[in-house]
Parts: C-alpha cells; structure tokens; sequence
C-alpha cells in the first residue's frame, strides 16, 4: 500500500503560520532542494518524514518593494521573478543566471536558497557582501537576523519549527557609491553547482576606501567572511599596494579550509578562490552596483 503524507495549502500566511505552531511540517516553496533531499530511487516517491505545509502561493511572500534605501524581498519571489524585477541589483541577477535551467529558476526562491543553507548556494556570498538580514515570523512575532548568524553549517539555519522566513531585507543595497563583483567558478556557465564562488563589495569616496566586504563560497562548511580583515583596508586608497594587496590575500589564506569533493579539490579550490580575490584587489576600476 502506498504511504500517505498529510499537506497543506491555506489561503493565507496567518493560517500557515498557525499550523506550523501547532505541528512541525516541512515548508516546501519551489521544492527545488527539498524533492532532491527526499528523492528515493527512479520510479518511487519521495519520502518526507513529516507533513507538508506549501508556502508558494501565498503573496504575503511575493513581494518586492523598497523601503528608504534598503531592498525587501519576499521569500518566495523566484529567481525568474527576480530577474524580472527593476528593483534587484545587477549583480545578484548576474548570480541568479548561473543557477540551474530555466525551469528550475521558475520554481526555485530565494528564501529556499537560504534556507537550504549549501556552502555553494549561488546567490549566497553577495547575500553575505550585502550585509542581508533575515525576516521571521511566528504567531508570537517577528524577529530579525542576519544572514551569517542564521546559517550555522550545511542544511542546518537557526529557524525554529513555528517560525518562517518572510522577508530577505538588503541594507541600503539601493545607495549609490558601492561597487560590487561576482565570480562563479563551475564546469558550466550555468546549470552546474559552484567549484568555487566570490562576491566583494567595496564603497570608495574619491579614492579612499570606507567599505569593503569579501564572501566566498563552497570553500567552507559555510561562506567565508572576515570582518577583521576587512577592516585592515578602511582608509587606504587605490590603487592598493602590492604590499597591502599580499597582506590581504595571506590573511584569508589561513581561513580558507576547502575540502575535496566529486566536484573539485581542495587544493585547486583554495587556489582560484585567492586568484579571485587578488584580481578583486588589483582592480582599478570598477563597475556601478
């Protein structure tokens, strides 16, 4: 006899949020990484242990809207909606193309990228460059948290059963002045997962540098940042020095503890990520966000 799995599908998030406080569901969005979590052998459903609750529906989730300089984005907004949208930066749908096929970006969202916490989620280190915090909530509230306190290893985010991500909030993303780049590294351009990838970000005035952040990911359990580092290059000008530019890459090559996998190896990973950074670095010039 075929097992059954209980699911369900309100109308609005009030609803969905008061079952999930009373039974611990898995939330399925685009069910893009779920199905492939859960996957049994050709021919055989998936087996999810526990019910479902689907969340993809629900426009409380689908929204994209600014708020003074800062960029709110709903949960379930899919990476073909975000490709789409006028209010996404250039950079983060740069990202989103290299994700998989068309088909899986019109179901894939952005909140399930997140919260499926892979070191080699693509939207991932821009995510962590821009600072994003985290929206959720339960039928006792909201609360805020920032993306690297959220995600605490691979497919492990600090959300408790009753609670759902609502919103990605992108801090005065919409600001001008700032400047970022995102490189991934894979056997394709796109519909393939990252070897490696890197995002940086940095806001000058005039040719001081007041902002600078670095993200590098599936070079570790999760994506690579260092604020102390970082902050070694507030107020230096550019062009940086070949000297400041050494001291910056040996620093993060201490940190970055990649491992060998069916995808690549760990010498070779650690190698272009360094790479990346140094051209990063070495630019004179860069690109509007």
């Amino acid at each position: 006899m075929a097992e059954k799995i209980t699911a369900y599908r309100f109308d609005r998030l009030d609803q969905t949020l008061t079952q999930l406080n009373k039974e611990n569901c898995v939330i399925i969005a685009g069910g893009t990484d779920v199905m492939v979590l859960h996957k049994s052998r050709r021919g055989v459903p998936p087996k999810i242990p526990k019910p479902i609750v689907f969340i993809d529906h629900l426009s409380e989730l689908k929204r994209i809207y600014q708020n003074h300089k800062d960029l709110h984005i709903g949960a379930c907004c899919t990476y073909s909606d975000l490709l789409e949208d006028p209010f996404i930066p250039i950079p983060l749908k740069k990202a989103i193309k290299t994700i998989a096929a068309p088909a899986i970006r019109n179901r894939g969202t952005l909140g399930g990228n997140i919260c499926n916490a892979s070191p080699a989620g693509d939207t991932l280190p821009l995510l962590y460059v821009y600072n994003a915090k985290l929206l959720l909530r339960s039928v006792h509230g909201d609360r805020v948290v920032a993306i690297n306190d959220f995600i605490q290893g691979p497919r492990r985010v600090q959300r408790h059963y009753n609670e759902m991500l609502v919103e990605i909030i992108l801090p005065s993303v919409l600001e001008e002045g700032s400047h970022i780049v995102f490189e991934k590294i894979g056997n394709r351009n796109a519909d393939a997962i990252a070897k490696v990838s890197f995002a940086g970000y940095i806001r000058i005035n005039g040719v001081r540098i007041e902002d600078v952040r670095f993200a590098f990911g599936a070079v570790g359990p999760t994506i690579v940042r260092s604020i102390d580092i970082e902050k070694k290059l507030y107020g230096l000008t550019i062009p940086l020095t070949e000297a400041d530019i050494a001291q910056i890459v040996a620093a993060f090559d201490k940190i970055i503890n990649p491992i060998d996998d069916q995808r690549s190896t760990a010498i070779y990973r650690k190698t272009v990520a360094l790479n990346l950074l140094r051209y990063f670095l070495c630019m004179k010039q860069y690109q509007s966000n």
